[in-house]
């Protein structure tokens, strides 16, 4: 007997129901680490998105209308029901996007809790009208929302989304990957049992080409939130751009780490470097392009080396500290030939390099890899990896490591690995809409989004709330 779960793989959520499909088809999810079918999803129709927007649509006339303590209301309610089906969501993870499953039950599950625990604290001081000279500027609800959301990170993702969405009164149609369909699925079974009323969360499974673009080019939706690669979510603003609608985005990173030249590299590589191994690599913020001074290379390279050898690749649904696989063949290919890339430009392979480990013989696993000696000229130094390998640079200078830093077409995010008091000089300077010191990521709270290549607009806290919103100018009203 087939679990919900299972079938409503199989089903969309629209207008607070589970129903069928207009047109769509089966599409089988594999699992990473077997190369065999994980779950069975519905690759959905433009008439389903239709559907979805005409609920969406309906749904916007009261929950526009509702107050503040309504929504704070209803955010908490998602969030205790949310907590119940940790396990549920990691397992789901596990299986279909290779995360490790205790990897998956703390962080995964937990940036989903994050996401909407940030929104929560923001609505709570948001001031939604706001007094200047000529009157008053008040922030209303855009209307309804298309999201489309990625597979690497789904569940945080997602709320970074939805969150900030309900909060600003907006209602909503989902399409997350079609690589990793499960956990948006209970997410939908969170919202229902939390009350959320009907048509204001919509879930329409599918592919890019279809539900993707049906969703950035349709004419009820306000805004479209995108996240994934530069690529697609050129095609999403080129779609979107007939409609004149927002596009919000959070695309690809090629992150830099500038060490500084007199860090204590023990004590500040590993908390850096370990976001290169964090969920195989598939993070878009993952600071794959670590800068040391030339004269401590090889020193670095030993440290980052024992990282990268002490890690262990294993099986997703085993418990404990080792990586997955990456999430599918297309991405274990390509993975693949950037690694050889590099060892035919002629860069030094410190450890690691192409093949599968030698613990496994099947499955999409990557050898935790090490390069030195890479140069800006090399792909390795130029295009997003997505998997556990880290390219070590030489630079003379601070100049020279922050012209290194900022020679790439992304902007996404930077960290500086040494004294917390000279990196506050270089900040700055590095083209990144996040510069973490330290530290792979962003503090809590903070605002996520960046520069260039990088996308359109934050998530996350204030600014994420805001980026919901529109903004109306009222003037000549009484004194």
């Amino acid at each position: 007997m087939m679990s919900d779960t299972e079938t409503h793989l199989k089903q969309h959520y629209i207008g607070g129901k589970w129903v069928d499909s207009q047109g769509g088809k089966l599409h089988e999810v594999i699992n990473p680490a077997t190369e065999e079918a994980a779950s069975t999803v519905i690759l959905g129709s433009a008439a389903d998105v239709d559907a979805a927007v005409a609920a969406a649509k309906e749904a916007f006339k009261s929950f526009s209308q509702t107050t503040r303590e309504e929504r704070l209301a209803l955010l908490d309610r998602i969030v205790e029901e949310y907590k119940k089906r940790g396990p549920d969501l990691a397992k789901s993870m596990a299986s279909e996007m290779g995360a490790p499953v205790s990897f998956a039950g703390t962080a995964q599950v937990g940036a989903g809790i994050g996401g909407f625990l940030g929104t929560i604290a923001a609505l709570k001081d948001f001031s939604f009208t706001e007094k200047y000279h000529a009157g008053v500027l008040a922030y209303e609800p855009i209307g309804v929302v298309g999201m489309i959301t990625p597979w690497n990170w789904p569940l945080n993702q997602i709320a970074l989304k939805v969150a900030p969405a309900l909060a600003a009164g907006n209602t909503m149609i989902l399409k997350p990957s079609e690589e990793c369909p499960g956990n948006a699925v209970i997410f939908a079974e969170i919202l229902d049992a939390a009350g959320v009323p009907p048509g204001v969360f919509n879930l329409v499974q599918g592919d890019g080409p279809t539900v993707g673009n049906a969703i950035s080019s349709h004419p009820g939706i306000e805004m479209v939130s995108f996240t994934g690669s530069t690529r697609a979510g050129i095609l999403v603003a080129k779609a979107a751009a007939d409609t004149v609608k927002r596009v919000h985005q959070e695309l690809g990173g090629k992150s830099p780490n500038i060490v500084l030249p007199d860090a204590d590299l023990e004590t500040v590589l590993p908390p850096t470097v370990q976001g290169v191994l964090v969920n195989t690599g598939q993070s878009c913020i993952a600071p794959t392009r670590i800068l040391v001074h030339k004269d401590r290379e090889a020193e670095a390279v030993g440290v980052i080396k024992a990282m990268f050898d002490g890690t262990a690749v294993g099986d997703p649904q085993a418990e404990g500290g080792h990586i997955g696989p990456v999430v599918n063949k297309a991405q274990f290919d390509k993975i693949q030939g950037l690694i050889q890339s590099a060892i035919d430009e002629g860069a030094t392979l410190e450890t690691g390099g192409t093949g599968l480990p030698s613990n496994v013989n099947r499955g999409y696993y990557i050898k935790p890899t090490v390069f030195s000696g890479v140069t800006r000229n090399m792909r390795i130094a130029n295009e997003e990896v997505f998997g556990p390998v880290a390219t070590v640079m030489a630079y003379g200078d601070l100049d020279e490591a922050v012209d290194i830093a900022n020679d790439t077409e992304y902007g996404l995010s930077a960290v500086i690995s040494g004294d917390p008091a000279k990196a506050a000089a270089i900040a700055p300077k590095l083209r990144a809409g996040m510069v973490a010191v330290n530290a792979w990521g962003p503090g809590p709270g903070a605002a996520f989004g960046g520069y260039k290549a990088s996308g359109n607009g934050r998530e996350g806290g204030l600014l994420g709330l805001k980026d919901f919103m529109e903004v109306k100018s009222i003037s000549g009203l009484p004194a």
